[in-house]
């Protein structure tokens, strides 16, 4: 729920032991469920701004205003945006975070997942 209170809720998903994960960071990327991909921002850490934590994966879809809880998402990655950092306030964090989707839509702008 912390990236709802955000502004930027994101889908975070149980990745299964036998799947490769990329490094952590955040990346541009496609996210699909039910065959229909759509422009997402991944990011992959712990989350350093809320301190010490495992390693999540969460994808916030870009303009999508729906639900996916249940669901299974699949995530193609286009390119890492940039590294994982701790951010001295939430107010940072959120102006970083939209400067990350406008870099995704940037890049994701006239490619197909």
């Amino acid at each position: 729920a912390r990236g709802r209170e955000l502004g930027y809720p994101t889908a975070n998903l149980h990745v299964p032991d036998r799947h490769a994960v990329p490094a952590n960071g955040v990346y541009a990327a496609f996210a699909g469920t039910e065959g229909e991909f759509r422009p997402a921002v991944v990011n992959i850490g712990s989350r350093p701004t809320f301190g010490p934590g495992s390693v999540t994966v969460e994808a916030h879809l870009i303009d999508f205003d729906g639900t996916l809880y249940g669901s299974s998402l699949d995530l193609r990655f286009v390119t890492r945006l940039r590294n994982e950092r701790r951010f001295e306030s939430i107010a940072v964090l959120v102006d970083q975070i939209a400067r990350d989707v406008e870099q995704a839509k940037v890049v994701l702008a006239g490619l197909e997942a």
